[in-house]
């Protein structure tokens, strides 16, 4: 009798929720609520790929098969987090995709190895996430959420420049001497109009589908004015097959140590995410089972960004966005999950998706990303308003702020530091966050009553 209530209670769906986390609703359903999480990610997921191409000036065939490998990968690492494959995994309607948090590391490594450092730093680095898992309940004393916020915000502003390039034409327009010509500029300005308009909307698959919309417009926009030419992508094959260290891999200290900070931070936001994600769904957000979901989440994190490294694609993370499409829906089943990833992993082996995507102007990515990286910013402020701002915590503040934006702003402050450590400490991300946890651990102040 006891197991009967047990088994009922597991299979009630909590209130607000027409399915469940252990539900499998009808097929139709399904696939709708599945097309709806992929339309919100899928632009997050080929962004990235998208974004470090350029800055690295890499050849279109190139940049469209990292797009399709990271959405291949996101498909896996979602079937990973969804289906629970032993300690990995989650078990919850848990999507991933690639992170926009590792760009600005991810380019400096570029810059310094090419994609072989790239791909070796994501694998060693992801060894950082895996082992926050083992101990999680000791990071989070470490790692607070001031610390989070701070890293965060820092993020948002170094990948603003990065932004304001593209909308500028990019590294070929300076090339060129076409750099930040009115029809590159006015270009991002119709993108970032149009999303903030559709944003604005009331209603919500409007606001949903806004980046989408802005990206669509501004990419017939630079069709029709000559910007775009088909004709590049005739040639290349029929379907893409995922090539484990297709483009070789090498190992660089100062990128392992950027990345590996990001990654720290990354599974206290995976943690974050989780408990948001568990709450929606109607389960547990504290207790042992809670702690062990959790650990389990921020694993398959590290161990799905291992796999991308492996295949060619960047660190992946949890994506928040879907928490809110689960609310919006009302279906927290896992087994749309299946679907979702299996979506993924369809488009990411034809290289036409990858390649279509590819040929997107810059300018028409910027007035886009531009937007994204300043709301990645928005999130950081807002995560640190939200906590006690007293002495030690505006100390803390200024500390980060100072080092991490001055290295960006300034960087010839190191040029006569040695390569090793001019590397390591020229991300504004990596030098920012440090000061962030050490200054956070060594000052100690005891506030009047």
């Amino acid at each position: 009798m006891e197991e009967t209530l047990k088994e009922e209670k597991m299979n009630e769906t909590p209130q607000g929720l027409i399915y469940g986390l252990e539900a499998r609703p009808p097929l139709r359903d399904t696939l709708f609520a599945a097309l709806q999480h992929l339309l919100a990610i899928f632009v997050a997921i080929i962004t990235p790929p998208l974004i470090i191409a350029g800055a690295l000036n890499l050849d279109l065939e190139t940049t469209g098969f990292l797009v399709s490998m990271s959405l291949f990968v996101s498909g896996v690492a979602t079937f990973v987090q969804c289906r629970k494959v032993g300690p990995v995994g989650c078990g919850l309607l848990c999507v991933q995709g690639t992170s926009f948090s590792f760009i600005g590391p991810i380019i400096s490594a570029g810059f310094a190895g090419g994609l072989p450092a790239i791909f070796g730093a994501t694998i060693i680095g992801s060894v950082v996430e895996m082992l926050v898992s083992r101990v999680l309940k000791y990071m989070r004393r470490i790692i607070t959420p001031l610390v989070s916020g701070i890293v965060v915000t820092l993020i948002g502003l170094s990948l603003i420049r990065v932004g304001i390039t593209a909308c500028g034409g990019g590294e070929a327009a300076k090339a060129a001497g076409t750099f930040g010509s009115l029809e590159y500029v006015g270009l991002s300005a119709l993108v970032l109009t149009l999303i903030i308009f559709f944003n604005r909307s009331n209603n919500q698959y409007l606001r949903m589908s806004s980046i989408v919309i802005g990206l669509l417009v501004g990419y017939v926009v630079s069709w029709a004015m000559g910007m775009v030419n088909f004709s590049d992508i005739q040639d290349y094959g029929n379907l893409n097959i995922p090539v484990p260290f297709r483009y070789g891999v090498s190992f660089d200290f100062s990128a392992i140590i950027s990345l590996g900070l990001v990654y720290l931070i990354t599974a206290i936001e995976a943690y974050g995410d989780i408990t948001a994600n568990s709450l929606i769904s109607g389960q547990p957000v504290e207790g042992e089972k809670f702690m062990k979901r959790a650990s389990g989440g921020i694993l398959a994190d590290g161990f799905n960004s291992m796999i991308a490294g492996i295949f060619n694609s960047f660190p992946n993370s949890i994506f928040a966005q879907n928490n809110g499409m689960i609310q919006l829906t009302g279906v927290a089943s896992r087994y749309v999950g299946y679907f979702i990833a299996g979506m993924l992993v369809l488009l990411g082996l034809f290289p036409a998706v990858g390649l279509i995507f590819s040929l997107m102007p810059e300018p028409v990515l910027g007035g886009a990303t531009l937007l994204m990286f300043g709301t990645v910013a928005a999130a950081g402020i807002r995560i640190i308003a939200s906590q006690d701002i007293n002495r030690k915590a505006t100390l803390v503040i200024a500390i980060s702020f100072s080092f991490g934006l001055s290295v960006e702003l300034v960087p010839e402050i190191l040029s006569q530091l040695p390569e090793t450590i001019r590397n390591i400490f020229s991300s504004g991300i990596t030098t920012g966050g440090l000061a962030a946890i050490i200054s956070n651990m060594v000052i100690r102040i005891k506030e009047e009553e």
